[in-house]
């Protein structure tokens, strides 16, 4: 099994920055793919950025040019640079990592408040 510890979360300015690290452990060799979903209140969860081993990323429109996916492979992490944040960005950020056998796992999940 593979666990996902996220961390970096918290109480953050419009136009500020944070970010956000996650560690995986366990049976991580099948990893394909780790990113970041997020859910606001009262709002379907959604993707927010993911790269894959090869380093292939996606990113939501809503977050280009503001926020940074990078991984460490070596470490088994994955962390999201987020700049420029606005209120609408608040919400519960999710770490995900999606396996070869297409089956995947969530973290537990870290809050990003962003307001004045």
């Amino acid at each position: 099994q593979v666990q996902l510890v996220e961390s970096g979360g918290g109480l953050v300015q419009p136009g500020g920055s944070l970010r956000l690290s996650c560690a995986a452990s366990g049976s991580i060799f099948s990893i394909y793919r780790m990113g970041w979903y997020r859910r606001a209140p009262g709002k379907e969860r959604e993707l927010v950025a993911t790269m894959t081993n090869g380093g292939r990323t996606i990113y939501a429109d809503s977050v280009k040019g503001r926020f940074t996916i990078s991984r460490d492979n070596a470490r088994n992490t994955v962390s999201l640079q987020m700049n420029s944040l606005k209120p609408e960005d608040t919400a519960v950020y999710y770490c995900n990592a999606f396996f070869a056998n297409f089956e995947e796992v969530w973290g537990q999940g870290t809050q990003v408040t962003v307001s004045s």
